[in-house]
């Protein structure tokens, strides 16, 4: 017998205090259908994960080929294709683009992915339904398209984990006819399942419960096991009417050491002195109506028997024993001695480069968006509604502070201070009282922040030229209408004071200064300047920091969801044991993200310019260049949320946790100077807070990269720690 192509010694797999795979060993010729049997939960799934070098094992050893798991697992993943439990190729992709994708993965030359698509197509009855999406296929067709893309690059061995679950009769016939064909072409089949009649098709058979393999060996071998049928006994069919009301009583007589339900019939297992008519007469049954004859046993009969011995033995406190019924247990090989069909036998296949994959990830992600209106809509139209939404609605300018007005004088003058205090669009009169009641309840119900007391000899006093004193409560639970009211009527009371002043020395004509013309004036006039934003316009200040914040918004859901959705979908571990390189499967799911980004980027920079006003005072293509480079660890920053989380529901969490401290820390809304010493220093670990800088910088200020070197450093820093983070922690693993 030849090398064989799978060579298994001692394998084990835990999972914390969880024992899936114990001191599992096995071997699998080359051309064979192995199957691998078990209850759900048994290790299965886990021994294919571990073969095909995504799933390394805690301990033991196992090579592919000759290629070691651990070590060489590139090389396997170039010779082996896998079909994977559930589903789990795209189901907004047709057959036709799931079958490229998978073709280019593995580097297939156009015309010859064009010849292996047809032969595939063909093989598994695919070609009238091309252009079909893989999404509306029934469960059969499904398992016919995922069975052609796993050969599309003509495999030696094929792992089909449970192929025919979840489908009809029919399909699960026209399935096994397609692996018999394959077979005979000389393709290694390793398929797990947990259907009887299926292992009854496997020319070897192993099956694992309780975490270790019990048996192995081809199925007339496992059959004729001394436990499954101890010398002496024998084993029998009765066919009687209502079998299911005499299987109890069946079990339950000292001459039957097993009975089980068989369809219309009855399995027997009798004990060597029990003869049939003593059955016949101790059960009370007519043996006209009765059929009782000897069979063989079944494969089912061999694992019942096996998993009783088991359980039995594990019960004692021992270990499952183990039947495996190999000729040979040789050592590990060192060296690959099956070479692939197109490779020369001395000559190994070679590892792949890293960026190996990237047109084909690249393609596959443009159809995802493509046919995803709704990320087309979040990238591109949700960032322009947020942008006008919250351009808006953050305005730190306070106007029309509602004022209660309680006019004790109601005389000309003091109807012109009222007027004073409306006209500086500051406040507005919510309402006027006539009492001390209804002057302070106004205020204690909130229906008024301001309340205007002028007393009843206002007037009086002013024509006198006598100080009068004029009430002015402010609520203050809301400290920025508080400190723009208490600074308004300060300034209010200041310059109307100057004013009478003024009036009076003209009149008297005394000054304590005069102007050119001889006019009074106060001694020293302040001229002031504003720059940059002269009309203290806030979206000037806010508008530009949004940018920053839905850009980072946008490309951190985006790509963390990206990848989180293909690992709960399954296609992220088929992704796994193709030959796709890292580096190639990372840039051609971020590049359509960061083209999106850029796209994101101009329509919020033009909806700042034209919508709100604000103009880019600075280069345009050094805001353009710094922007890409922000997008950069944006990106990263979504990919290490993937790479943290397992279910979209974490990477939903995980993101807001992300934008939470970048809109309040990051000086968007807060100056960081006025935070505490631990937040300010907090803030320089959050990367928007270098691009918002860059931000107001270049659209407000018209700042160079000389000027913007400090937050410009920041910034790459951040994105060296995120991308090494990001790429560090992402592996082709499960685990």
């Amino acid at each position: 017998m030849g090398q064989p192509v799978i060579q298994v010694r001692d394998i084990s797999r835990q999972f914390g205090d969880l024992v899936a795979v114990k001191d599992v060993t096995f071997d699998v010729e080359k051309a064979s259908i192995f199957g691998l049997l078990g209850p759900n939960g048994s290790g299965k799934s886990t021994i294919i994960r571990m073969l095909l070098g995504i799933l390394p094992p805690s301990a033991g050893e196992a090579n592919v080929f000759g290629y070691d798991v651990k070590r060489d697992s590139e090389l396997i993943k170039r010779r082996v294709g896998y079909m994977s439990q559930s589903f789990s190729l795209y189901g907004d992709l047709t057959v036709r683009e799931n079958i490229n994708f998978y073709g280019r993965i593995y580097g297939l030359e156009s015309s010859r992915l064009e010849r292996r698509t047809e032969e595939v197509l063909e093989l598994t009855s695919l070609c009238d339904r091309i252009d079909q999406f893989a999404h509306t296929l029934s469960g059969g067709w499904k398992q016919r398209l995922a069975l052609a893309c796993s050969l599309i690059h003509e495999p030696d061995l094929l792992f089909l984990d449970e192929p025919t679950a979840g489908i009809d009769p029919v399909a699960r016939r026209q399935l096994w006819d397609l692996l018999f064909e394959l077979s005979g072409r000389g393709v290694t089949l390793f398929v797990t399942t947990h259907y009887m009649d299926e292992a009854e098709r496997c020319t070897d058979v192993g099956y694992i419960y309780l975490s270790r393999l019990l048996v192995q060996g081809k199925p007339d071998e496992l059959k004729a096991l001394p436990e499954v049928t101890p010398e002496g006994t024998r084993r029998c069919e009765m066919r009687v009417s209502s079998p299911s009301s005499r299987l109890a009583s069946l079990r339950e007589h000292k001459g039957v050491l097993d009975a089980t339900l068989f369809g219309e019939t009855i399995h027997l297992l009798l004990a060597p002195e029990f003869s049939d008519a003593s059955l016949l007469e101790e059960m009370q049954l007519d043996p006209e109506q009765t059929e009782l004859r000897e069979i063989a046993p079944s494969l089912e009969d061999v694992f019942v028997a096996l998993t009783t011995e088991a359980e039995r033995e594990k019960a004692e406190g021992r270990e499952p024993a183990q039947h495996l019924l190999q000729t040979h247990a040789a050592p590990l090989a060192e060296k690959p001695t099956i070479t692939p069909k197109k490779t020369s036998p001395a000559k190994p296949p070679a590892i792949g480069k890293s960026t190996d994959g990237f047109l084909a990830v690249l393609t596959k992600e443009f159809a995802h968006v493509r046919r995803q209106p709704s990320t087309l809509v979040f990238a591109l139209l949700v960032p322009l509604i947020q942008t006008i939404i919250f351009g808006f609605a953050l305005d730190t300018q306070i106007e029309n502070i509602p004022m209660v007005v309680f006019d004790q004088d109601g005389r000309h003058q003091a109807r012109e201070l009222t007027d004073a205090y409306v006209n500086t669009r500051r406040f507005t009169i919510a309402s006027r009282v006539f009492d001390e009641d209804s002057f302070r309840r106004a205020m204690t119900s909130g229906k008024a922040k301001v309340g205007l007391r002028i007393p009843p000899n206002y007037t009086d006093r002013m024509i006198r030229g006598e100080q009068v004193a004029v009430q002015m409560l402010i609520d203050g639970s809301d400290s920025q209408v508080a400190t723009t009211a208490l600074n308004t009527a300060q300034l209010l009371g200041l310059n109307l004071s100057v004013g009478i002043a003024r009036a009076r020395g003209e009149a008297m004509q005394i000054a304590p200064a005069r102007d050119l013309r001889g006019r009074g004036v106060l001694p020293i006039e302040i001229r002031s300047r504003l720059l940059y934003n002269p009309d203290l316009d806030s979206s000037h200040f806010f508008v530009p920091g949004l940018v920053g914040i839905i850009l980072q918004l946008v490309t951190v859901f985006l790509t963390s969801f990206a990848v989180v959705r293909e690992r709960e979908l399954g296609t992220l571990e088929q992704l796994f044991v193709t030959p796709v390189g890292r580096t190639g499967l990372l840039l051609g799911k971020l590049v359509p993200y960061a083209l999106l980004g850029f796209f994101e980027t101009l329509i919020v920079l033009i909806a700042m310019v034209y919508v709100f006003g604000v103009p880019i005072n600075g280069s345009i293509p050094l805001l353009l260049s710094l922007t890409m480079l922000f997008m950069v660890c944006s990106l990263g920053l979504g990919l290490l949320v993937s790479t943290i989380s397992k279910t979209q529901l974490e990477a939903l969490q995980f993101a807001f946790m992300i934008m939470l401290p970048s809109v309040l820390l990051s000086g968007f809304m807060f100056p960081r100077s006025e935070m505490p010493l631990p937040i300010y220093l907090a803030s320089f670990a959050i990367p928007v807070t270098y691009f918002i800088e860059i931000l107001r910088g270049v659209v407000l200020r018209g700042a160079d990269l000389f000027d913007l070197i400090n937050p410009v450093l920041g910034l790459v820093i951040s994105i060296v720690i995120i991308l090494g983070l990001s790429i560090t922690r992402f592996r082709k693993q499960l685990a």
